[in-house]
């Protein structure tokens, strides 16, 4: 895929002098993050990685992406509110994979208690690759769907502007008129706002749950802002504050400090290590309460990569969206081939086929947040250790995709520059809002690209690997 400034890139001085724009300019539009030594204060701060100029992304595949999202919207929506489907389907997983199975055993608890909360809130983002298959031509392929803490639509609204700059500066006025605006931050808010809304208390706040270590503070308060600019009352506290300090009145309304709390909005709480003790006290806490999770505990469940291999099987998006055909046909037009490993002979037939061929594929376990997939041989390896195990049932198998690469600079902070071979990644924020069985809002909300050198197999901004980038549509 040709972009109209392939020439440039050889162009070593003004490569120089496009990245020391750029650099400026990324400060100046506020795509900042935290450093590392200091990762809990802002009075030292760096700008987010990113690309020096903008990758080109298929005009049909980028539209295809965003038409499908308010399918993917209903159909998370339709799994978190199936009892049925989600225990058959981690039935497997939850023997063998503790963290899955603690968050069940939530959710049940919560169901047989009976749900409080009435308004559910939804912010998950869909990732894709652009797979150049036998024939080469490149077609949209479904990486994962993340259903909880999906970041950096605060940060990706600012990375316009700084390509914009950067083509200017380089003589492609034209070019830069052509980017895209996009601020998914503003679309992640309307729809906590309108959660907050249906709430239906003036007073109460809006709660972030937030990380002890807080680097991507900044892409937060974007959309902390937005709320503000609503005359939206946003608090920041973390499971341990709500341990210490959180209550249910006889209705489960939720408070913290004595303030009633209308939406809990999660950015922390999808990873093992988010959680000790009391923390999981703390999030049993927060799912038996009235207020707005986003996202509620099933709706977790669902984002789950068990679930998405289940969803593959012929049959299953007819059972959960009955009635919508062309939906069906938008969303498995974009899922790669996905195997299960569970025990069996089905299961052992996929192992020894991923055993022969390990480049083909990628084992995936019930993770989010980057950095955890396996590849290649350290994939054959693994599987040979755990074929004859109920562990393998912790993970899935997915065909890999492969991408068509191309040539850009990926701007980190003290780090050298120099021309890297990169892969991109697209994510289309999704937002939806229901009240009881009625959904009252449903909508794509912007986008994000990442690009990430082509030796690192797995990994995205906040795993350290790869960088914030805007697509030029060709």
């Amino acid at each position: 895929m040709a972009v109209p400034w392939e020439g440039v890139l050889r162009n070593k001085p003004a490569i120089q002098e496009a990245a020391s724009v750029a650099v400026d300019a990324a400060l100046l539009e506020g795509m900042l993050m935290r450093t590392e030594g200091q990762p809990n204060a802002s009075d030292v701060v760096n700008y987010a990685p990113f690309t020096l100029l903008p990758s080109a992304v298929p005009s049909a595949l980028f539209e295809q992406a965003y038409a499908v999202q308010q399918d993917f919207n209903l159909l998370v929506d339709a799994v978190s509110q199936n009892k049925e489907f989600l225990e058959h389907t981690l039935a497997s997983t939850i023997k063998v994979d503790d963290f899955t199975a603690r968050l069940f055993r939530i959710h049940m608890q919560v169901l047989e208690e009976g749900l409080a909360q009435s308004v559910f809130l939804g912010i998950n983002r869909s990732d894709y690759m652009f797979d150049c298959g036998v024939d080469g031509k490149p077609a949209l392929k479904q990486i994962e769907i993340n259903t909880i803490a999906a970041s950096f639509g605060g940060l990706t609204s600012r990375s316009v502007a700084v390509h914009g700059r950067v083509l200017k500066a380089l003589g492609k006025s034209e070019e830069a008129s052509r980017l895209l605006p996009n601020n998914p931050s503003k679309g992640l808010a309307l729809g906590i706002a309108k959660a907050w809304e249906l709430y239906g208390s003036q007073s109460a706040v809006v709660m972030f749950l937030v990380e002890e270590v807080q680097r991507n503070i900044f892409d937060q308060r974007c959309i902390e802002n937005e709320l503000w600019n609503r005359n939206i009352r946003v608090i920041r506290k973390r499971f341990r504050d709500v341990f210490e300090k959180g209550s249910l009145d006889d209705a489960r309304r939720l408070y913290m400090d004595g303030q009633e709390v209308a939406v809990v909005y999660y950015r922390e709480g999808y990873v093992p290590k988010s959680y000790d003790q009391q923390n999981w006290e703390a999030r049993l806490l927060l799912e038996r309460s009235r207020a707005v999770k986003c996202p509620d505990i099933a709706t977790q469940l669902a984002g789950t990569k068990k679930v998405q291999q289940e969803l593959s099987r012929p049959g299953t998006l007819e059972r959960l969206l009955p009635g919508r055909a062309e939906a069906v046909a938008r969303i498995r037009a974009t899922f790669a081939g996905l195997y299960s490993l569970d025990m069996g002979e089905e299961g052992d037939k996929i192992a020894a086929m991923a055993i022969a061929d390990p480049d083909r594929f990628v084992l995936k376990p019930q993770r989010e947040g980057g950095g955890n997939n396996l590849y290649g041989e350290e994939l054959r390896q693994v599987l040979e250790k755990i074929r004859d195990s109920p562990e393998r049932t912790s993970y899935i198998l997915m065909d890999k995709i492969k991408p068509q690469p191309s040539m850009n600079y990926l701007l980190r902070a003290h780090s050298p520059l120099q021309v890297s071979k990169c892969i991109s990644e697209l994510g289309i924020f999704g937002v939806y809002v229901r009240q009881g069985k009625e959904m009252v809002m449903n909508k794509a909300a912007g986008h994000l690209l990442r690009t990430k050198a082509i030796e690192h197999a797995d990994g995205g901004v906040a795993a350290g690997v790869a960088v914030l980038d805007t697509p030029y549509l060709v």
